[in-house]
């Protein structure tokens, strides 16, 4: 399916009035509620609809799925959980750390399978990983653990680079997590972290003009679904000034971003479709451990790096598990 058949599929299906669904023959509902917008968000989407096929379970068939997107106001998100039990869905599919702990405070009824970049227990999502306990349960990719990873490989890479900066989204409930460790690893190796901060499309441009004015010498972008949404924007935005920047999924680095390093977050939707699947199938939350994504992927762009006049180290490039040349 093409990208612009795909959101107009799905915003369709967000649109489609209450009253003309309850004409529709009897089926369990899934309402579907993510923090951002669903451009961008093709591949996800398409893996938790394969993991949901995978249980058995097909839109429009045997299950009817409702979307909401909250365009990156992560405010709209404690509404949305709102209509959808008032809805009386069959299950909440929390997608995004914002919407699942949206998803988590308001305790609703029906069981909610969530994604989320961050530790699900650390989120205080659920009670421990084996033994969700309660009525949640999801996917995780661990990505805001390892992002103190990203700020030593970037690091390695450009080990002059003393003027390293951080890009936050200030709404983001895990900004301050991020912000945290990140301190952490620049404090081990004697180094100070400059963070900047952005929740929209015009504050990114803004971002990148300041960078350059403060002659930041490479960029490590925070754990945010925001600037997942916004990857090839970022990192274009990143060439365009010259500065080397790290993020965690294979999009940035496709975009012209210097380096990706993270988890699969198609991955993670898959595994949340899966378990929604088998939630309609009668099974219970409590009864099915928080799956983690463990496998961690390391992309460079030599292309990129050579623009820059950058030279990576052997070390670096011989645990890459892919070079775009």
């Amino acid at each position: 399916m093409k990208r612009r058949d795909f959101i107009a599929a799905i915003g369709a299906a967000a649109a489609w009035p209450h009253g003309s669904r309850a004409q529709r023959p009897a089926m369990p509902v899934i309402g579907f509620v993510n923090a951002v917008a669903p451009a961008g968000y093709e591949r996800a989407v398409s893996s938790f609809l394969k993991g949901l096929g995978e249980a058995g379970f097909v839109d429009g068939r045997n299950v009817t799925i409702e979307y909401r997107w909250a365009e990156g106001h992560y405010d709209r998100l404690p509404a949305f959980v709102s209509e959808l039990i008032d809805r009386k869905v069959s299950v909440i599919a929390a997608t995004s750390t914002p919407a699942a702990l949206a998803a988590g405070a308001a305790k609703p009824p029906m069981p909610v399978v969530f994604t989320t970049s961050g530790d699900p227990v650390r989120l205080g999502l659920v009670q421990s990983l084996s033994r969700p306990g309660g009525n949640i349960t999801g996917a995780a990719t661990l990505n805001v653990e390892v992002a103190p990873k990203r700020f030593e490989l970037i690091h390695e890479a450009l080990p002059a680079a003393t003027n390293i900066g951080l890009l936050v989204n200030p709404t983001s409930p895990i900004a301050a997590q991020v912000s945290r460790d990140m301190r952490e690893a620049a404090a081990r190796y004697g180094l100070k972290l400059q963070s900047v901060s952005a929740k929209s499309d015009d504050d990114l441009a803004a971002v990148f003009d300041a960078l350059t004015q403060q002659k930041i010498e490479a960029l490590v972008v925070g754990t945010d679904v925001f600037f997942t949404d916004h990857a090839e924007l970022i990192a274009k935005l990143a060439f365009r000034h010259r500065v080397p920047a790290i993020y965690q999924y294979p999009d940035f680095t496709a975009a012209g971003g210097l380096m990706s390093y993270g988890g699969d977050l198609a991955e993670s939707y898959r595994l949340a479709g899966g378990y929604v699947g088998r939630i309609l199938g009668g099974e219970k939350p409590a009864d099915l451990p928080v799956q983690e994504v463990t496998k961690v992927v390391l992309i460079i762009n030599l292309k990129t790096a050579k623009t820059f006049d950058i030279k990576f180290p052997l070390s670096i490039l011989g645990r890459a598990d892919e070079v775009i040349e």
